[in-house]
């Protein structure tokens, strides 16, 4: 649940802060001028600056054209998503010739570390790099050698020391860099795993709920077509069977109207308790019913095991549509369906005896592969095909150590 909720610092960390996960989008990102951080981070630099000059009175004196460069410098960030490039030299530029020119030290090199940062930050790590190397030689220049024929007069050469500190100052400034251009490739990463996570859960609950319905409607409307053939057949010469039908068809489509209620439901109120249970195989005699009512006999051998939810209704399905196949595809009405349960997991065997009355022996491409997916998503197996003496047989295999309960 912490990753939904934004979580704490160790989420912040490996997925990002929660207002980059809500509306980063690298168009948008780079469209728009950073107006605010851009005013404050000028503000800082002037004002840093003012306070920094009244300690270096060797300096030459701020002045207009100093503050201009300053400001120059802090504007060019303005562009720094735009043209993380271009501000990167722009910004290094400004600061070396602010130091030519002998003004004081001061903030001025805080502009260039976050165009800097930007430009590693976008993907332009070798252009960031030279403008920061760039930025320590042309100081290194100034400071140890044009000294003699820059201003302030009588400027002293720079030690080893002050160089050094500024080596270590642009090497935190790269490392940060990267390391901030690292966390964004991982949270880019992860926001493309969970929207895929998302996606594919999408999907799975579509052919779930694509293969409920089928399971529901073709097995129910099977029941339905064969009672309403028989009642026309037998409305003027038997009203009494006529009846029968119609009250078998009332039932059927009332039971496929409920399930089809629970399986809607679903979708309207994701995660609710149905209302209703889940069918299993403690549903076996209505199926057999249903079945006979549609002129097929069907044999039980075998007892239900106890299986979990998911698993039950797998095979309950997988028993139906079976069941419904031969109802539709098979001139047999006569069929068995055999239960075994054992240490390796259940077996459930549905035969009929033929022939097959059209091109689709043993049922439709969808219903095959919809108990073929039910099996799969329990780790198990569905065999399905002529026998040699004729007839039709279906075989599922569901493992006793189920993936729902890994």
């Amino acid at each position: 649940m912490e990753e939904e909720h934004g979580g704490g610092p160790s989420h912040w960390w490996r997925y990002g802060p929660p207002w980059w996960n809500r509306h980063h989008d690298p168009e948008a990102y780079r469209s728009r001028l950073p107006w605010r951080s851009t005013a404050l981070i000028t503000a800082f630099v002037l004002i840093g600056t003012n306070f920094s000059a009244h300690e270096q009175q060797h300096r030459v004196p701020l002045d207009g054209y100093g503050r201009a460069l300053l400001i120059v410098a802090s504007l060019l960030l303005l562009w720094r998503h735009r043209h993380p490039v271009a501000v990167a030299f722009g910004t290094t530029a400004a600061a070396v010739a602010y130091l030519a020119l002998g003004y004081p030290y001061g903030p001025v090199f805080l502009t260039v570390a976050v165009a800097c940062f930007s430009a590693v930050v976008a993907g332009h790590r070798r252009a960031a790099w030279t403008s920061i190397g760039l930025l320590w030689a042309g100081h290194a220049l100034v400071a140890l050698w044009l000294y003699r024929w820059l201003p302030p007069a009588g400027d002293e050469r720079a030690g080893l020391t002050q160089e050094v500190v500024l080596a270590t100052w642009v090497l935190a400034i790269v490392a940060v860099a990267e390391l901030a251009r690292v966390r964004r490739e991982q949270w880019a990463r992860e926001r493309a795993d969970r929207a895929e996570a998302a996606r594919r859960r999408a999907d799975e609950e579509r052919l779930r709920i694509a293969r409920e319905l089928h399971d529901v409607l073709a097995h129910s409307i099977s029941v339905i077509n064969v009672q309403a053939g028989m009642g026309l057949v037998l409305l003027d010469s038997d009203p009494e069977q006529a009846r029968a039908a119609l009250t078998t068809i009332k039932a059927a489509s009332k039971e496929a109207l409920g399930e089809v209620r629970q399986v809607l439901d679903t979708l309207r109120a994701p995660g609710a308790a149905p209302r209703a249970p889940a069918p299993g195989l403690d549903r076996l005699p209505e199926l057999v019913e249903q079945a006979a009512a549609a002129g097929l006999t069907v044999e039980i051998e075998g007892r239900s095991p106890h299986l979990p939810p998911g698993a039950d209704l797998a095979a309950f399905r997988i028993v139906q549509e079976a069941l419904t196949n031969v109802v539709r595809h098979s001139g047999s009405r006569h069929a068995r369906v055999h239960l075994a349960h054992d240490a390796g997991g259940l077996r459930l065997r549905i035969d009929d005896d033929g022939p097959a009355t059209g091109a689709d022996a043993g049922g439709s491409g969808n219903g095959l592969a919809g108990m073929r997916e039910r099996a799969a998503a329990l780790g198990g197996t569905i065999e399905a095909g002529p026998r040699p003496d004729g007839g039709f047989r279906v075989l599922a295999v569901l493992p006793s150590r189920l993936r729902e309960d890994q």
